[in-house]
């Protein structure tokens, strides 16, 4: 027992940032607590120590002394700092332990989650609370002359009314008996902080004292991503995942481009099918708090180039053919009204510029939030999607370019692919004498998703099985007999069919590793061409933030070993969730935010990859399998 531990039969282990907190009898390692908590830590290796997944780290308390798989995956300081396998460390008294992001299974990692970062909340959205004196036959001021003269006795600016306001103010201001809460927006957001009192638009009137809220939506080529935001304090008070709708009418950005051009109203169907999607998730975020969609006053909304013309009814011929060229690319501000998007009579949503035809406003959302933008020393950001974009801060410069990692990161387009759902596996480990799988919430396996392709490609290649060509080596001596003749090509039996949920083999065909070449020889190219064009090396890179619900929960190692990432010290890297989220929180509660959003884009110069001189050199390495 480690020197000053308690002896107790039972301990209390702190789970954060999920929020779990339970007794557990003493002997149990922090694995076996997570389990009965229902939490569901990585553990490929079942909590032998060998697959180093189930990584923690103890904030407060005693634990059990490391164990030699723990120093195998640890250096002296990181054990030192509370780094723990979680199968291995028994608490030794109360304790409270955090768990990263990559140690969850799949089953509790959304498109929802990333990292946060503080900011001061200055949102654009006033709120003002007004007891009126009811209309009498000595005062027949109209309800808006009514309504700018509290607020003149209040010291406040004078008020507009927008036509979807006046449609319904009458009736809410006698509905709450004349005791009102308003929102007014700021005309300009520089405006507020200059002394000037300038005329405020009122988007909103709800009972006082009620929240007013906020909306960031974070929409993906695949998933879409919401949060509902109180506008006084910051906090997010529900957020909610979905799949993009306009899935149905193509897999990536290119193909809807294309559906798009074939008749005239088919733009105005992907448009329609979004913002009817964006009203459910309105729908299901207001009844998880519970509040009322007229309470949401402002939005912020990011997406890449593509996607945000389809939000907004914009072309999008011009996106499909070189040089690629986007309608608009300075930041917008709709009434949401006009999109049929259904929050408070007079809300509006906030689009931050785009940068080129296939680097968009997500794109300057994750810069802002990660502050990538702003970095001293040279950092590569990429956001992983089914097109992934790529930023090099240098010398106060920004450097981006665009690549089309296609969908087999979502699990399309992969023989036994699926999305992140329960039965896919996740995580894959080849050892000596068995393969290792995880599958999301431990259910028997029926496909396998994006994570779990890429490390089973990397593992394929580490054990020999898969040449640099990927080509599949029936020869091999261990691996060799699990290699089959599969449509006009091989395939590797990951699980056979007695260990699988839908008694079918579980495959990774070439045609699979094929796919991951693809994915990750475009990423590759990306990170390549900026650094090229930068006159920097690979150890020349400070810190690599890899972004995204994919690039937050690959593993690290697998994407260095198969090439897709440039091999760098683990420390180096960063993995932030969905960064563009986040940064569409920031600037739904901070006008300053959006006005660093606006300005960072002045520093981005884009390259074009496939104008690049070097592009096809570069990609063609990066299909090798290192």
């Amino acid at each position: 027992m480690n020197e000053g531990a308690e002896s107790k039969s039972q301990y209390t282990v702190d789970l954060q940032p999920v929020g779990r907190r339970m007794l557990v009898e003493s002997g149990l390692t922090l694995l076996e607590a997570a389990q009965r908590a229902g939490i569901g830590l990585a553990a490929v290796c079942g909590g032998a120590g060998s697959c180093g997944k189930c990584r923690v780290q103890c904030i407060e308390g005693k634990l059990s002394l490391p164990t030699v798989d723990e120093q195998r995956w640890f250096t002296a300081a990181e054990l030192e700092d509370g780094h723990r396998l979680a199968c291995q460390a028994v608490p030794l008294t109360d304790v409270r332990v955090t768990i990263p992001p990559e140690s969850l299974s799949a089953l509790q990692r959304l498109q929802i989650e990333g990292q946060e970062t503080e900011v001061a909340v200055d949102p654009v959205i006033d709120l003002v609370d007004v007891a009126l004196a009811e209309p009498t036959l000595d005062d027949l001021r109209s309800d808006t002359v009514r309504l700018t003269d509290a607020l003149a006795e209040e010291g406040r600016p004078r008020a507009f009314f927008g036509q979807p306001v006046l449609r319904v103010l009458s009736e809410e201001l006698r509905l709450r008996n004349w005791a009102v809460r308003l929102a007014l927006r700021r005309q300009d957001p520089l405006l507020g902080q200059s002394g000037i009192r300038p005329w405020r638009e009122v988007v909103g009137v709800v009972d006082a004292h009620q929240p007013m809220l906020g909306l960031a939506v974070d929409i993906g080529t695949t998933k879409v991503a919401g949060y509902l935001v109180d506008l006084e304090t910051g906090h997010t008070l529900a957020k909610h995942g979905l799949m993009n709708p306009q899935i149905a009418y193509g897999e990536d950005v290119v193909s809807r481009i294309a559906y798009a051009n074939e008749q005239a109203d088919r733009r105005n169907t992907l448009q329609q099918r979004l913002i009817a999607g964006l009203n459910d998730l309105v729908d299901r975020l207001c009844s998880e708090v519970p509040v009322h969609r007229q309470q949401i006053v402002d939005a912020v909304v990011v997406g890449n180039t593509v996607i945000h013309h389809l939000f907004v009814g914009l072309p999008v011929t011009q996106l499909g053919a070189s040089p690629y060229i986007a309608a608009v690319s300075e930041p917008l501000d709709i009434q949401t009204a006009h999109l049929g998007l259904e929050l408070a009579p007079g809300a509006r949503v906030y689009l931050p510029p785009n940068i080129a035809g296939y680097v968009g406003a997500d794109h300057v959302a994750m810069l802002l939030s990660t502050e990538a933008w702003q970095a001293m020393e040279p950092t590569l950001a990429l956001d992983i999607g089914t097109n992934t974009e790529i930023s090099l801060a240098v010398g106060g410069q920004l450097l981006s370019c665009s690549c089309a990692s296609g969908p087999a990161f979502e699990g399309a387009h992969i023989h036994a692919g699926m999305r992140a759902a329960p039965g896919a596996v996740e995580y894959v480990r080849i050892g000596d004498d068995r393969i290792y799988v995880q599958t999301i919430g431990g259910q028997p396996a029926v496909g396998i998703c994006g994570s779990g392709i890429l490390d089973a490609g990397a593992e394929l290649r580490a054990a020999g099985v898969a040449g640099p060509t990927g080509r599949l080596n029936p020869g091999h001596p261990q691996w060799g007999s699990r290699i089959v003749n599969w449509n006009g090509g091989g395939a590797f039996v990951l699980l056979n069919k007695a260990q699988t949920g839908n008694d079918h083999d579980l495959l990774v065909t070439r045609r699979d590793v094929n796919e991951i070449q693809l994915a990750k020889g475009a990423i590759r190219a990306g990170v390549d061409v900026l650094l090229a064009e930068a006159g920097l090396g690979y150890d020349d890179l400070s810190t690599f933030i890899v972004a995204g619900a994919f690039g937050t929960y690959l593993d690290l190692r697998s994407a260095m070993r198969i090439g897709m990432f440039p091999p760098l010290p683990l420390e180096r890297f960063r993995q932030v969730g969905n960064a563009a989220g986040t940064g569409a929180r920031q600037m739904l509660i901070s006008a300053r935010r959006r006005r660093m959003a606006e300005s960072l884009v002045n520093r981005v110069r884009y390259i074009e990859l496939t104008a690049h001189p070097n592009f096809t050199d570069f990609y063609m390495d990066a299909m090798v399998l290192s």
